[in-house]
């Protein structure tokens, strides 16, 4: 039994719907990631603190974003005094505005 016109038109149409949003679909390309793969930590050997009259507290090195570009930034002794008590590595952050670097810090 063979199906009534407007089936087959139905039919076809659905067809062609279907191969065409397959087709657009390869065109697509997803959103850029603006967050470039940060680079595996550098090893470092921490030395001894130096000779101080304040505390000092290590800050482990860490990649930094220039812009364009990761940069290590090597570990030293800071101040332990006006630090918080633990470190953040830097990262982005998606904001209103788009995405923003956060570079590493004490919180």
């Amino acid at each position: 039994m063979t199906q009534p016109t407007h089936n087959r038109a139905r039919s076809a149409s659905r067809v062609g719907l279907l191969g065409l949003a397959a087709l657009l679909a390869g065109c697509i390309t997803p959103a850029e990631n603006p967050n470039p793969p940060i680079p595996p930590a550098q090893t470092e050997t921490r030395p001894l603190p130096p000779v101080s009259a304040q505390p000092l507290s290590w800050q482990p090195g860490h990649w930094s974003w220039t812009g364009s570009a990761y940069v290590w930034d090597p570990g030293q002794y800071v101040p332990a005094e006006g630090h918080g008590v633990n470190w953040m590595p830097g990262f982005w952050e998606h904001t209103d505005a788009g995405w923003v670097w956060r570079p590493a810090h004490w919180v």
